[in-house]
């Protein structure tokens, strides 16, 4: 906590020699204000750089940098994201689980608020077989398991529920009025601030796909 600037002062008067009364003296407060002044912003510069020293009380710029030393260009700030929200983003994805199939799932729901659904040829758990109750029965929706893909997964994820562009309305809609959605207006991907690309999602799954596998990714709404 920065010292205040009648602190500083009370610190430099306690410090000169007994010649100078207690009495008001306008010209040596001046240079005592001056002095505490310089002496305020000191401590409050150092104050500031030693926020920056650790990642839980980092701001505004040095989160970018903690953020690209650690991640380079694949964790960036969100458009007008705050210094907590981003902050909490590059703390969870420094302890992430990553090489697990619960580490992908994990990512693809952070990043997209939807479980995925993934699939592994090899995994028992996924194909199940024969003489197992809960096996999938021939015809039914699942898949055949083969030891021909080893080390592979195919995984379905989701874009997240989105709520459209604000003050647009839906095709096919003709309500216009002042702050209300307008009556005719041509939308695209990049008038939604923030959204969650299909490059995102493609991007996190690889950020925690473990060395040596295969992990087909496709992606439905």
């Amino acid at each position: 906590m920065s010292i205040t600037q009648p602190e500083f002062e009370e610190r430099i008067k306690a410090t000169l020699p007994r010649w100078f009364s207690d009495n008001s003296n306008p010209y040596l407060d001046g240079v005592i204000a001056g002095l505490a002044s310089g002496f305020v912003f000191i401590s409050q510069i150092y104050d500031y750089a030693k926020l920056q020293t650790r990642i839980k009380t980092a701001t505004d710029g040095w989160l970018d940098m903690i953020a690209a030393d650690y991640f380079g260009s694949k964790l960036k700030r969100k458009p007008l994201q705050s210094d907590t929200s981003f902050r909490a983003r590059i703390i969870a994805n420094l302890f992430r689980e990553r090489a697990t199939r619960a580490g992908v799932v994990k990512v693809l729901e952070d990043l997209t608020g939807r479980t995925p659904v993934i699939f592994e040829p090899s995994r028992p758990a996924d194909t199940g077989g024969y003489g197992v109750p809960q096996s999938l029965a021939y015809g039914v929706i699942g898949g055949y398991g083969s030891m021909l893909l080893p080390y592979q997964a195919f995984i379905t994820a989701y874009r997240p529920t989105g709520s459209g562009i604000p003050k647009v309305a839906g095709y096919g809609v003709s309500v216009g009025a002042y702050s209300t959605p307008s009556l005719i207006q041509w939308g695209s991907m990049d008038m939604i601030e923030g959204a969650v690309t299909d490059a995102d999602i493609y991007e996190a799954v690889d950020s925690v796909a473990p060395v040596g596998t295969i992990l087909w990714t496709r992606i439905t709404s």
